[in-house]
């Protein structure tokens, strides 16, 4: 089963940083892109940073400069690194990719920064 595993959310004080791993499971060689997406609180997921098949990365306007989205495709891994971090970067944060026409997500890992 193909599936998707993300790790190191933490609890972190303000301006803190905290490197979040999603890695690829299952009997696939690897990824091309990857998003990641935080959800605060039951509203909608949003969208934080994606890095794409040719390397090119994107972020949001609030995470720009602070965060840094990485993969590492025979560790079938991305990495979003997050430095200076806020209060309002609170939130459970996913990993996403498509394989085919699938839609894979991860579970989710918490982030809680303290003020």
């Amino acid at each position: 089963q193909v599936q998707l595993v993300e790790s190191g959310g933490d609890l972190v004080q303000s301006g803190g940083s905290l490197r979040l791993s999603c890695t690829l499971s299952g009997k696939i060689r690897s990824f091309s892109a990857m998003g990641w997406y935080r959800q605060v609180d039951g509203n909608e997921r949003e969208w934080v940073a994606g890095i794409y098949a040719n390397g090119a990365t994107k972020y949001a306007d609030s995470v720009k400069g602070r965060f840094t989205i990485s993969k590492d495709r025979v560790a079938k891994t991305s990495y979003l690194q997050m430095n200076s971090l806020e209060p309002q970067d609170t939130g459970v944060y996913y990993c996403r990719t498509s394989l085919g026409t699938a839609d894979i997500w991860g579970q989710g890992t918490q982030v809680t920064v303290s003020s």
